[in-house]
């Protein structure tokens, strides 16, 4: 069985939300970063952690590439061009949607308060609804990033939209708020919002 360690409101929900997909057991501790029980098993403090036959793995994005890898489920097979267009728009997500959120929230509130620059929120919304238009062009008249198919970019865009909104990026267009509601609307994602 695996063990998840994080809170529900962090990058842990990507990790619940793909234990959801594959159907497979696991036990969920609540922990927040930096916590005791976090630096237990990853001495940096982060989160989520996935304990995996005695091992501590770390970052959303390598947990979820490992899980779909070894149960063979919300990814294409390593090694076909699918699963490179797939890896690719994984890393597009992470490097333009995920970066940009995540250096707004440091300069907001993580970051002590002489360091912050509040001001970098202003650039990073203009880069962030560049690529909304972007990813609006490549989900097209498909339900999903890889088109019929969901895979773990879908993860990871849902999620990284429902911070946007809450960090009040603009999410406005009726295919990003469709695209949203279809993912969040998987039978998986509400049960690992229930956990």
């Amino acid at each position: 069985m695996y063990q998840v360690i994080g809170t529900f409101r962090s990058r842990t929900l990507r990790v619940l939300w793909m234990l959801e997909e594959l159907g497979v057991p696991y036990e969920h501790i609540q922990a927040g970063p930096h916590s005791d029980a976090v630096r237990n098993v990853n001495p940096d403090g982060k989160i989520p952690v996935l304990v995996a036959e005695g091992t501590a793995l770390t970052d959303s994005s390598a947990i979820l590439t490992y899980l779909a890898d070894k149960h063979g489920s919300v990814t294409f097979p390593a090694g076909t061009i699918e699963r490179a267009r797939q890896d690719g728009l994984l890393h597009k997500v992470l490097d333009e949607v995920d970066a940009a959120l995540w250096l707004a929230t440091r300069h907001t509130f993580y970051l002590p308060e002489d360091q912050r620059m509040p001001e970098i929120k202003g650039p990073l919304v203009w880069e962030f609804s560049r690529t909304m238009r972007s990813i609006e062009d490549i989900l097209g008249d498909g339900p999903f990033l890889m088109g019929d198919t969901f895979t773990i970019p879908d993860i990871v865009l849902t999620h990284c939209l429902g911070w946007a909104i809450n960090a009040k990026f603009p999410v406005e267009s009726d295919t990003l708020r469709a695209y949203i509601k279809r993912c969040r609307g998987r039978d998986a994602f509400k049960r690992a919002a229930e956990t």
